[in-house]
């Protein structure tokens, strides 16, 4: 049975900052932030946007009746998630309107969230294959004003259906993973901003990624000419690239263009949002595959899928017949081409708003904010959201 991607949508909220005008106001040389990691642009979230909401605009518009019929399992990859109890996939699975008869999880692992989401919901698949699985990768990254890891933040979000029969990514049986106790990123329960070791992260990152490719290469009897393309977790877009150079003499001169090509085609909507924590991976597939014309149906991408702590895997997949029309490229074009560049001051007087901990009731405007699903505020303790198409 053929199990896969069946649809993907993205959502990014509609303000976003310069970053040449970021680093000139943090009095760096803006080329370490445009070369030296790679990133163009920044997506900035509202108060009216957190991680529910931006799974739930993900999802909306490319779910039909069809789909509602038929999803039976919600499972939302997070490392951001607004409650310790409750998890997204809950609210995000009323919002959508989907029916009651389905599960609807959280998972955890840094940015492999989604990931992990992506293999249960192959195996779920596998035992019921009439049944859909919609799988959701949604963060807000944030380190702080004026931090070291200020310019690799980011607001945005994936939204999958897994399927039998896939119409966009049929995903192989061979999938490798690592983990290893590790400390090179993490966020204490009583943090609101991540902390991170970014020598030490940077290094990890590329050698679990040797660690998985070699074992993906003894597993699957595949090679590097084997690959279209390879997509990477991007917590910037020059990360990837650092990894993929380990193993490009593996190679003969035609894959190393090949791939380095596609590598570059991949980092186009991350570029242009920055870091997006579990929906990184697929972020830059979805790039790939809307941005690359010479990408053929038949063609096998590889991922690479990293979550700091850490876990590292590494699976594969094949383009289905037709993939092409099965996306919704002009959607996500519109998305771009709506948002709206702010000032540095305005970027700063937005980062530090949060919503009250303290249970205070608060109402939020939402009529500057043009999602279809925002947050509308806090009444006892509990955060309100709406759906305008309702």
């Amino acid at each position: 049975m053929k199990i896969g991607i069946d649809k993907i949508g993205f959502y990014t909220p509609h303000l976003y900052v310069d970053m040449n005008k970021l680093a000139e106001a943090r009095g760096v040389e803006p080329a370490k932030f445009t070369i030296g990691i790679g990133q163009s642009e920044m997506s900035v979230a509202p108060l009216t946007q957190d991680p529910v909401t931006l799974a739930a605009n993900a999802a909306l518009d490319m779910l039909d009746e069809t789909d509602r019929a038929h999803i039976d399992m919600v499972l939302f990859g997070t490392e951001s998630g607004i409650d310790h109890s409750k998890a997204a996939a809950v609210y995000v699975h009323r919002l959508l309107d989907l029916k009651p008869e389905a599960r609807a999880v959280e998972l955890k692992q840094a940015c492999y969230g989604a990931t992990a989401a992506i293999q249960l919901a192959k195996g779920h698949i596998a035992l019921n294959p009439d049944s859909k699985v919609l799988v959701l990768a949604s963060d807000i990254a944030r380190y702080g004003l004026n931090t070291p890891g200020e310019s690799t933040q980011g607001a945005g979000a994936v939204a999958l259906i897994i399927s039998a029969n896939p119409r966009v990514l049929e995903l192989d049986d061979e999938t490798v993973y690592y983990t290893s106790d590790i400390m090179d990123f993490w966020r204490p329960v009583y943090s609101n901003t991540a902390y991170v070791d970014g020598k030490f992260s940077n290094e990890q990152y590329m050698a679990f990624f040797k660690q998985v490719w070699e074992q993906y290469k003894e597993k699957s009897n595949r090679s590097i000419h084997d690959m279209e393309a390879i997509c990477f977790h991007m917590p910037y877009t020059k990360m990837g690239l650092k990894a993929l150079r380990q193993i490009l003499d593996e190679g003969n001169e035609a894959d190393q263009q090949r791939l380095q090509d596609h590598y570059q085609t991949s980092t186009t909507y991350n570029r242009n949002v920055g870091n997006i924590y579990t929906g990184s991976l697929y972020l830059s597939l979805l790039s790939l595959l809307e941005q690359a014309e010479n990408i053929q149906s038949g063609a096998r991408i590889g991922m690479y899928s990293y979550g700091s702590g850490a876990v590292g895997e590494f699976f594969s997949g094949v383009l289905a017949e037709h993939f092409r029309e099965n996306l919704y490229l002009d959607r996500h074009r519109e998305l771009f081409a709506e948002r709206k560049e702010i000032s540095i001051a305005e970027y700063e007087e937005q980062f530090v708003k949060t919503l009250p901990t303290d249970g205070s009731t608060l109402e939020l405007d939402i009529t500057k904010d043009p999602a279809s699903i925002c947050v509308t505020g806090i009444t006892e303790h509990m955060r309100q959201y709406t759906n305008k198409n309702k």
